[in-house]
């Protein structure tokens, strides 16, 4: 637990941290597979991908090659395929309402800093009625730079009006901790999101890790 004064705001990566869309986003990418003629893939398999975006999961669907003649064709499908999906059975990760509840009664804020487009956030959000509690929500083209450079997260300070060094970044993928140490940020590391099993959390250097949504309370004074 952190002996630092109450921090006005934390902020969540989206995919992996916050909410669990590996069910909607695998669906979309079997499907799109399976309309060029190619095999689905395992979850187990898709899973570790998510924090690539959709590129990284048909790349590595295709074999790890962008230049696979069907990359194109299978990524716009996929793409198109998950805009219609988005909230069929993603949710937040167990734990993470009885989190951001413990937040909102404390007084403080929370946001949302993602590489995921606009076109996906808000609509997915608004459908799990989540876009009206955040504080604000920044997303992967809401400014000139993503993850893991840190203009994200300095745009969300800016739009809530809070100093870096007052906030907390959860996420769970090395270029999250990047930015928000590179932003100025406590970092905590969502260890139960989408890794694969080479990853050692340990080395993002992040001020914390969380095995669960709910160790993130025992990082927020008088929330434990």
């Amino acid at each position: 637990m952190t002996d630092d004064i109450l921090p006005p705001c934390i902020l969540f990566d989206l995919d992996g941290t916050l909410l669990d869309t590996a069910p909607d986003l695998h669906a979309a990418l079997n499907q799109a597979l399976g309309r060029e003629g190619f095999e689905s893939v395992p979850l187990e398999n898709a899973r570790p991908w998510i924090s690539h975006g959709a590129p990284g999961m048909v790349r590595n669907a295709l074999g790890g090659a962008e230049e696979h003649p069907a990359y194109d064709c299978v990524l716009d499908r996929m793409i198109e395929d998950y805009g219609r999906n988005l909230a069929v059975r993603t949710s937040l990760f167990k734990g993470m309402e009885q989190t951001l509840e413990k937040i909102e009664h404390r007084g403080l804020s929370w946001g949302i800093v993602t590489n995921k487009r606009s076109r996906f956030t808000e609509p997915l959000l608004k459908a799990l009625n989540l876009l009206e509690r955040a504080s604000c929500v920044i997303s992967g083209d809401t400014t000139k730079h993503k993850k893991p450079h840190p203009e994200p997260l300095l745009e969300a300070c800016r739009q809530t009006a809070i100093k870096p060094r007052e906030c907390f970044y959860v996420g769970d993928a090395d270029k999250d901790i990047r930015a928000g140490r590179h932003a100025g940020m406590r970092t905590l590391a969502a260890a139960y999101g989408y890794r694969s099993k080479s990853d050692n959390v340990a080395d993002w250097l992040a001020d914390g890790i969380l095995t669960k949504p709910l160790d993130l309370l025992q990082w927020i004074p008088q929330l434990d």
